[in-house]
């Protein structure tokens, strides 16, 4: 059964006649008439009592026409939703994101683009570094954005381009109370959040933090997150120091939740990067590269 057949039966309906009928759906009479004959020959019966002056639905079809409307109502959404679907997979885009970045950064990316009223549909992955790197080879992701550090770039590669769009710190934070201990030099054991070896900031920790930490205090790892976000909560909380970005500490340093500890304690200097593979893209993944491009440009990111 054709939506326009349902819709044909609904208009005469509506109208009581084949004539206002045929109007309505913008057809000729002669034309409308056929096509009825056509709906009752597909279904077998007759659906119009055509004896009676103006026409109307037999009992039989009457009886029906709450599911007729229905049933046209789904089509009719169905129609919508595929033309809808076909418009997302044209204008769909996937993002990988650090864990970090996800929570910071990506947000204010995505809504630019909405601001801009871009019709693009974008699906955020959050992962870590090595996961971001092997979604954007193995193209499962259009573009990833990275920490690197600043003296060490690991996205380098002549089947790559990327966009630096601000730089970032790697800062020690603590609950605030806490924190004016280890700002007065008087703590010998310093309780700290660890990161797992295996992820970025893991890898900070071992070869750069801990070892600038010697001499200061006796490092004491206290709890283990792969979670920035998880990390600031447990420093918030006065389970120990952590090291979090910037500018994911941004608003809990305001809200006096937390203070920063780099007077005393070391720190490592970030880039934020956005890295695509080099070749043919699509016009979604140009109007997000774009986007970015101006971000940087404009300075506007992380401020």
């Amino acid at each position: 059964m054709r939506l326009e057949w349902l819709e044909d039966i609904l208009a005469i309906n509506q109208t009581g006649s084949f004539n206002s009928a045929a109007g309505r759906r913008n057809l000729t009479q002669s034309a409308f008439s056929r096509r009825i004959r056509q709906i009752e020959d597909y279904v077998g019966v007759q659906l119009f009592d055509r004896s009676r002056k103006p026409v109307q639905l037999r009992q039989m079809t009457q009886a029906q026409v709450s599911q007729i409307e229905q049933v046209a109502g789904l089509l009719r959404q169905l129609v919508v939703d595929l033309r809808r679907g076909d418009r997302v997979a044209s204008n769909r885009i996937v993002i990988a994101s650090q864990h970090s970045l996800t929570t910071s950064l990506a947000p204010q990316i995505i809504q630019g683009i909405q601001d801009r009223g871009e019709e693009v549909y974008v699906r955020l992955r959050s992962a870590n570094l090595d996961e971001c790197f092997a979604l954007l080879l193995s193209r499962t992701a259009d573009l990833a954005i990275v920490y690197s550090l600043e003296d060490s770039d690991p996205f380098a590669g002549d089947y790559l381009e990327a966009i630096d769009l601000w730089s970032d710190q790697l800062v020690p934070v603590l609950r605030s109370d806490l924190a004016r201990e280890v700002m007065a030099g008087t703590v010998a054991e310093l309780p700290f959040v660890a990161y797992p070896n295996e992820v970025f900031f893991g890898t900070i920790m071992t070869e750069r933090i801990l070892p600038a930490l010697a001499g200061r205090a006796v490092a004491q790892p206290k709890a283990e997150t792969a979670l920035t976000i998880a990390a600031l909560e447990l420093a918030a909380a006065g389970v120990g120091t952590a090291w979090i970005p910037l500018t994911l500490a941004r608003l809990a340093l305001a809200q006096g939740r937390i203070s920063d500890l780099s007077p005393v304690l070391p720190s490592c200097l970030l880039s934020i990067r956005a890295v695509r593979l080099k070749g043919t893209r699509s016009p979604a993944e140009e109007v997000i590269w774009n986007h970015i491009f101006e971000i940087r440009r404009a300075g506007a990111v992380g401020s």
